[in-house]
């Protein structure tokens, strides 16, 4: 069967990313498509993404479409394009007024606005287009109102009539709230009773609220993680409204996008290499050392990699504490490359002073670095203080990098503490967020790593790990399945009887 899906994204791989957002709504919807589904994303077309990168088409019948939120009158125009590499197509929705800004994201007073118009434009371009979606795909809290517009604006909309609601969390951090002076804009009338009326009563609006009380099921990106943001300790004030959800928040773990990160056969990287030519990881190990004027390695000495946004959510205070340390009382080799707080890039410079050759960092990202920091490292330093997701662990592991994290979040879900005794295990997990957890996480790399016969073993663990979006997405279609009382096995398979889609 082939399910007609409405996804609405404020970014998307490679056109416009600052997160994992982006890197999610891309591979989900190509991996949908790939199965056979109708999948149709709708993003802002920012002044960022390349024109000169994509084959655009003018969507004729999509020209000059009226949006209206509130006082405010709005015109956009819908481009046609595909994500690069793939058949998924990505209607790019253009208003200068609020997409040519020199980010992505801003402060300004009309935030809210930029993606009510976003979520509206998704909304009548499927009206006219004859789109009858089973499934609208909200991502995060920019296309939040999406389902309490089904419940509302849309309810009597044939175009609309069996359509489920899916909104996915991907940092409950970031809840697009906004001043209740702005209820007009969302042209709800006589059904503005469906707002959480007691936050109406102190002032403001939360779009991210306001999906989590109405779409037909709230899907975090872990499992832990979804368990995590229904408590005080992880809900940022949402966890009221998540505990009364019940069984309608859904914890799925992110995939990974192996034609991009395996050594295997790794664009970035000179040599590839497999759980059997190990010894060409070593290799490209020793090229690294080489290529950022670090000290060669005799012998068995760990190099321990790190990429990541220097925020203190990634748990770099732990690192401050421990670090200095490691480097002291060990011969360890460490490649840092990432940007953020001030404090964190500051003490990776002066580490990267003191411990000259022996301690590297590189201030901002880029792409081939932190390709070659996968596959070069013997382990990935992930300590954050709490991680809906993650992504690095997961490339971490298919590279043999062995990921030392702490027990939260997707990086719970998809990493297992070792046993040497049982030999079974993909990497180091601690629990504690304190600087003896974290230091003793490195004293068992170190003491690990010692033994080659030990850490051959846990390698060649993680290296057989599957995080696949092929195997992700399924469980996406097991949870349409329910929404839409389909048989998921069939649906999966592509036997049931299919609904049309206009």
């Amino acid at each position: 069967m082939k399910l007609s899906i409405c996804a609405i994204a404020s970014e998307v791989v490679p056109l416009a990313k600052s997160g994992g957002l982006a890197d999610v709504a891309s591979a989900l919807s190509r991996q949908l498509t790939l199965a056979g589904h109708d999948v149709r994303l709708f993003v802002p077309f920012y002044t960022q993404i390349r024109r000169d990168k994509l084959e655009l088409a003018r969507v004729d019948f999509l020209q000059k479409v009226p949006v209206v939120t509130g006082s405010h009158q709005h015109v956009v125009d819908i481009w046609r394009a595909r994500l690069p590499g793939s058949a998924t197509p990505v209607y790019l929705v253009e208003n200068d007024g609020l997409y040519s800004r020199p980010a992505l994201y801003t402060n300004d007073p009309d935030e809210h606005r930029r993606f009510l118009v976003l979520t509206r434009a998704a909304l009548e371009c499927c009206k006219r287009m004859h789109f009858r979606p089973h499934i609208v795909h909200s991502h995060d809290w920019h296309a939040a109102i999406a389902p309490l517009w089904l419940r509302s604006n849309y309810r009597h909309e044939p175009m609309f009539a069996g359509t489920r609601s899916v909104m996915t969390i991907h940092n409950i951090g970031y809840q697009g709230e906004f001043g209740a002076e702005n209820l007009a804009d969302l042209d709800l009338g006589v059904d503005s009773y469906l707002l959480h009326q007691d936050d109406l009563r102190a002032g403001k609006i939360n779009a991210l609220k306001s999906g989590i009380l109405h779409a037909d099921a709230v899907t975090t990106v872990s499992p832990t993680y979804a368990r995590e943001i229904a408590t005080p300790r992880y809900g940022m004030g949402m966890e009221q409204a998540l505990a009364a959800r019940g069984a309608a928040v859904r914890g799925i773990l992110n995939g990974v996008d192996y034609d991009e990160w395996d050594p295997r056969h790794d664009r970035y990287l000179p040599i590839h290499f497999d759980p059997a030519t190990l010894a060409k990881k070593a290799e490209l190990k020793r090229n690294f050392l080489l290529r950022q004027n670090m000290t060669a390695i005799h012998g068995r000495v760990p190099l321990f990699g790190m990429v990541s946004r220097l925020t203190s959510q990634k748990g770099f205070d732990l690192l401050t504490d421990t670090l200095p340390a490691l480097l002291s009382n060990n011969d360890v080799r460490v490649a840092t490359v990432g940007t953020g707080d001030p404090k964190y890039e500051k003490f990776f410079a002066g580490l990267a002073q003191k411990y000259k050759g022996r301690m590297w960092f590189f201030s901002g990202y880029d792409e081939s670095l932190a390709h070659w920091i996968e596959g070069a490292s013997d382990a990935f330093l992930m300590p954050s203080l709490y991680e809906p997701c993650g992504l690095n662990q997961m490339y971490s592991l298919r590279y043999g990098t062995i990921p030392i994290v702490r027990n939260t979040g997707g990086l719970a879900d998809s990493v297992q503490h070792f046993d040497p005794a049982t030999g079974a295990g993909t990497g180091i997990v601690f629990n504690d967020f304190d600087a003896p957890a974290m230091a003793w996480a490195l004293d068992q790399a170190i003491e690990w790593y010692a033994d080659e016969k030990l850490w051959d073993r846990l390698v060649q663990n993680a290296m057989r790990m599957d995080f696949s979006w092929r195997t992700q997405s399924t469980e996406y279609l097991k949870l349409f399945a329910e929404l839409l009382q389909l048989d998921a096995a069939a649906l999966i398979e592509g036997d049931a009887p299919q609904k049309s889609a206009g």
